[in-house]
């Protein structure tokens, strides 16, 4: 019970101050004695027979023997003791806070870091299985079993929490399973058709895609530096792709169908995806489940068990035992590079995300040149330059 207690100029007055300012003792924390039927003539109702404590004072002030006291009087608000109310105090600490923010800095750059380098080890191996097995359908349908099947055992043993569905969430999650499974089904037969560092310069102008599907069939628009963006991506594009060296239409077409399929899939994972409380990296997981589901089927249909085995038997005669560890690689490394891409979504901004996947590009075409030994003209790479430039454009503008 919150109480008040009113003290009036003639019970605490300065003259009691100053004749006995020698015997004034020192602030303690302790309750203040029972009080009983205090003030009676204003409250005589009043009474308490528990420990009071100071909870505010208003208008308490000292005069000097020439002042006069205004006839305001003193109020002093207390609480019982056994219904106390916490004191509600908001202190900032600029130290705890820069730290916090050092922190959050040195994660995100940490996932940065993370995501770029299994990106390239998985282009690596995927394209050393695809030189020696050139069956994108299997090699694709490997990774996401893969990577299923890590999820499955991290959600056995307790490694990471299983995510909470329903019908409706997978539901939802199937138009983008299936943009997924085309993307990522022609980005691998694309690498297996041409050199690593042209898939990713095609795959760069995914933005124009994403900006001309949002216009023409979503009715979206943009700005004009948006659109100007678009400029230097669609050159940069078109010039790399008219000097590569080891050009095939089938690596073209299949970087230029993973990039619009990949555009879908983003679009309907912002639409049907709202309010659904799934971690990055369970997301992904269950994303790679359904993927999983719906090639296995069209990839034995395309390629089928026989062409498999004496792929497999043909690869293991020429490469021997260590073409096995090249194919677990790059479907671990995939499952892995891409939850960490996930998971790095979850801590920061679209924009941020875009621009490290821009930067994510970059290292995989200069390292696959560098490990392949890939032939590039000089005005191949100043193409290659130029798109990824107007990729980074692109983000800042559509910020």
């Amino acid at each position: 019970m919150i109480s008040s207690v009113k003290l009036t100029p003639s019970s605490f007055t300065s003259s009691d101050i100053l004749t006995r300012k020698c015997s004034v003792p020192k602030p303690k924390f302790q309750s203040l004695p029972t009080i009983q039927n205090v003030h009676q003539s204003s409250n005589p109702s009043f009474s308490s027979q528990k420990p009071l404590y100071i909870s505010s004072i208003e208008s308490f002030s000292l005069v000097t023997k020439t002042q006069k006291r205004a006839p305001s009087t003193t109020k002093c608000r207390a609480y019982e003791a056994d219904r106390s109310r916490p004191l509600e105090i908001n202190i900032e600490f600029p130290d705890e806070q820069a730290r916090f923010e050092a922190a959050q800095r040195f994660k995100i750059g940490l996932y940065f870091a993370t995501w770029w380098a299994l990106n390239v080890v998985f282009n690596i191996y995927n394209k050393k299985v695809l030189n020696a097995f050139p069956y994108p359908w299997l090699t694709s349908t490997l990774s996401l079993a893969a990577g299923s099947l890590m999820m499955l055992i991290s959600w056995a043993t307790r490694i990471a929490d299983a995510p909470k569905t329903d019908l409706d969430f997978w539901k939802t999650l199937f138009p983008v399973a299936v943009a997924h499974t085309i993307g990522h089904v022609a980005a691998t037969v694309s690498m297996s058709k041409v050199a690593v560092s042209f898939t990713h310069i095609i795959k760069s102008s995914e933005p124009a895609f994403s900006v001309l599907v949002s216009r023409f069939l979503l009715g979206e628009m943009f700005p004009v530096p948006v659109y100007m963006s678009l400029v230097p991506i669609i050159g940069g594009c078109a010039l790399a792709a008219v000097t590569e060296l080891n050009f095939n239409m089938i690596g073209f077409m299949g970087a230029m169908i993973s990039n619009l399929a990949f555009v879908f899939r983003n679009i309907f994972s912002k639409k049907g995806m709202k309010g659904k409380s799934v971690s990055g990296m369970n997301y992904y997981a269950c994303l790679s489940m359904l993927s999983l589901l719906i090639l296995t089927p069209f990839a034995i249909a395309v390629e089928g068990p026989k062409m498999w085995a004496a792929g497999w038997n043909q690869a293991l005669s020429q490469i021997g035992p260590n073409f096995v560890w090249w194919v677990a690689a790059q479907s671990i490394f995939y499952h892995l590079y891409n939850q960490v891409s996930y998971m790095s979504l979850d801590q920061i901004s679209p924009l941020t995300f875009s621009v490290g996947n821009t930067m994510k590009r970059v290292s995989v075409i200069v390292s696959s040149i560098i490990i392949f030994h890939t032939p590039v003209q000089p005005i191949n790479a100043l193409g290659a330059a130029i798109a990824i430039l107007g990729t980074f454009l692109y983000s800042q503008a559509k910020q």
